[in-house]
């Protein structure tokens, strides 16, 4: 695909992102740096199964690759997202006949709290304890989460820059990048009413989980289909036992944060489906104690 086609997409993802002009127009500028830049990888690369068992494992010859980059910046387990991975890898192996390896490579500043995820989460995937940050002394990615995970081609450059996880819309380009074409959601738009947009959860104990319920209300004159909702970190979770809001009714999500590190937050839900945009965000801000 040609560059300014990204481009374009991440434009018009971006635009409806509650973020500043300034803020566009350096991920724009970000998607036009990685766009077919050759990622660089280390000579002796040492992956293992539950970060410790060696895996006499070598990156297959392959027509694309995915590579998920996790630095030591913040809290690890809010980044992961491991179950949610091992859905998408079993997505991409159903429509690749299982021949587009994913690369994990984890910078983690504890150690042992990477193997308890791993294995708490039961993540048998290959992955590579980078424990001296040599791929990211080799590239210099970007220092966002967001911009972290990269689908290569068979000659290791980049195609899509971004986070299949946490964004719907980068998953979409993953999948038409892999398979060709994209699936189409073909329902009419219609307009969801939500009471405000961002929250004030105030102080949280440490370890404690806050819940609040939200009421989501289909304003517009068609059925709202919910396709998902991403959460920005593995500490916030929405829950909700519904598929669709028929016109002018109202359902719920229940979010909720479990405070797992002290300090201030400020973390998101994305809403997706059948709506202006194909997405609503809500932002969800407090301190922890």
């Amino acid at each position: 695909m040609k560059t300014h086609y990204y481009i374009f997409v991440y434009i018009v993802m971006i635009s409806f992102l509650s973020c500043k002009d300034k803020q566009r127009e350096s991920i724009t500028q970000l998607v036009q740096e990685w766009q077919g830049k050759k990622i660089q990888f280390p000579e002796t690369i040492q992956f293992t199964r539950y970060a410790t068992d060696p895996l006499d494992y070598q990156i297959p010859d392959s027509s694309y690759k995915v590579l998920v980059y996790i630095d030591s910046i913040g809290c690890t387990s809010c980044k992961l997202h491991l179950p949610k991975w091992k859905e998408f890898i079993q997505q991409v192996d159903s429509i690749s006949n299982q021949n587009i390896p994913f690369l994990f490579f984890f910078h983690p500043r504890d150690y042992k709290e990477i193997l308890s995820i791993l294995k708490r989460d039961r993540f048998d995937y290959p992955v590579c304890i980078d424990r001296k940050d040599e791929l990211n002394k080799l590239n210099q990615f970007p220092s966002t989460v967001m911009f972290q995970t990269f689908l290569l081609d068979k000659n290791d450059k980049v195609c899509v820059i971004g986070n299949p996880i946490h964004n719907l819309a980068v998953q979409d380009l993953y999948l038409k990048q892999i398979q060709g074409y994209i699936q189409k959601y073909t329902l009419a738009d219609t307009q969801l009413s939500v009471t405000k947009t961002e929250y004030d959860l105030g102080v949280i104990p440490l370890h404690a989980i806050k819940e609040i319920s939200i009421d989501i209300e289909n304003r517009g004159e068609n059925v709202f289909q919910i396709r998902g909702i991403t959460t920005s970190c593995e500490c916030t979770e929405a829950l909700y036992n519904w598929k669709e809001i028929p016109k002018n009714e109202t359902n719920k999500i229940v979010v909720r944060y479990k405070a797992e590190q002290p300090g201030d937050f400020l973390r998101t839900i994305t809403i997706y489906g059948n709506i202006p945009d194909k997405s609503l965000m809500l932002t969800f801000m407090g301190t922890v104690k």
